[in-house]
């Protein structure tokens, strides 16, 4: 059964070896003091600077998803309030989060097809940082580079944190436009859940030793210290950061991988647009998403064709949250093989 669920997604294939290298290597039972530990987090991080095109001035941390940096941003990042800029369910999570938090923080809900208006905002000194969910899972739509370019020019005293949980890695980012990127393994990293990257760029690390937070276990000024010697400060996933190290290796640079995913998701949008029963959710293509398609027709249908996709050996994703009946969801992560999406295409239009 071939999964095109948005997370946890399908793993590549070269998974199984990876695990076993990892074995014969002692990864399983490395210590994380121990050199062994410190070169492969040094590694890793370099492959990102080279693959994802990340700036030199950020640090990579590890965490144990996407959504714990909800909590360690505002608590170490936010003086008295963040503003959240968002269209579903896991926008509306992080922002409910940060409020229990700092409870001065408030948000802008956007229907899945609008743009932030970012010439529009009107935010005051009392804002610290900008929290953009730049892809949104629940419904498929997406931010630009072009959006974020204009929100950093617009504000360049605050912080901007973006969340790319379902695009780092699938779709090229431009790093210097923010200074918090966040993101978990499950989706366009191919690999098992378990494991959440925090890039923080030099203005977050000078703030948070501005603020000089102390005594609290899950700070980034704790965080930062041990990863100036490349440790956590907890016992970390050792064999997640090493199969997110494979992962890194192997594939290719991220403008090539930015391409295919591009050409594919032209390829589905197409395919869908000549379709009787389905729609796709987002209607405006500057507000789609690159790494997530969502597809909305009558709940029969949605049942339907989902159980006729499973007889023919592939999982369609379930719509998410007040969406679940109308939609599903197809991801287009890079470990889906061009010929496994073209299979599921060819499904589609012979449906």
């Amino acid at each position: 059964m071939i999964t095109f669920a948005p997370g946890p997604s399908k793993v590549y294939d070269a998974l199984p070896q990876y695990l076993q290298d990892a074995y014969a290597q002692g990864i399983l039972s490395a210590n994380h003091r121990s050199a062994v530990f410190m070169n492969l987090y040094r590694d890793t991080e370099q492959l990102f600077r080279e693959k994802l095109q990340v700036p030199a001035d950020f640090t990579l941390l590890f965490t144990s998803s996407a959504t714990e940096s909800w909590e360690i941003i505002s608590q170490s990042l936010v003086v008295q309030s963040s503003y959240h800029l968002y269209s579903g369910s896991f926008g509306k999570k992080w922002l409910e989060y940060a409020q229990y938090i700092l409870p001065a923080t408030q948000g802008q809900k956007l229907g899945a097809n609008e743009s932030i208006p970012v010439d529009q905002l009107q935010l005051g000194s009392e804002v610290d940082l900008i929290a953009v969910t730049q892809n949104e899972t629940a419904n498929a739509s997406q931010v630009p580079m072009t959006v974020l370019k204009g929100l950093a020019a617009r504000y360049p005293e605050k912080m901007i944190a973006v969340d790319t949980t379902s695009s780092m890695g699938g779709i090229a980012l431009d790093f210097s436009l923010a200074d918090v990127w966040y993101a978990s393994v499950q989706k366009c990293f191919g690999l098992p859940a378990g494991l959440g990257i925090l890039l923080l760029s030099g203005k977050a690390k000078e703030k948070v030793a501005r603020k000089g937070e102390k005594g609290r276990y899950n700070s980034l000024s704790f965080m930062l210290e041990n990863a100036a010697s490349y440790q956590t400060h907890y016992t970390p996933n050792v064999l997640g950061i090493y199969l997110l190290f494979r992962v890194l290796q192997d594939m290719d640079p991220i403008a090539q991988v930015d391409t295919r995913l591009r050409q594919r998701m032209e390829t589905l949008e197409q395919t869908i647009s000549q379709s009787a029963a389905f729609q796709l959710l987002v209607d405006n293509p500057a507000t789609r998403s690159t790494t997530v398609a969502a597809i909305s027709g009558e709940e029969q249908a949605i049942v339907a064709i989902k159980k006729a996709a499973e007889k023919e050996g592939m999982q369609l994703g379930g719509g998410y949250g007040p969406l679940k009946a109308s939609s599903f969801r197809i991801a287009n992560f890079p470990a889906i093989t061009d010929a496994e999406f073209m299979r599921l295409v060819d499904f589609l239009k012979s449906y």
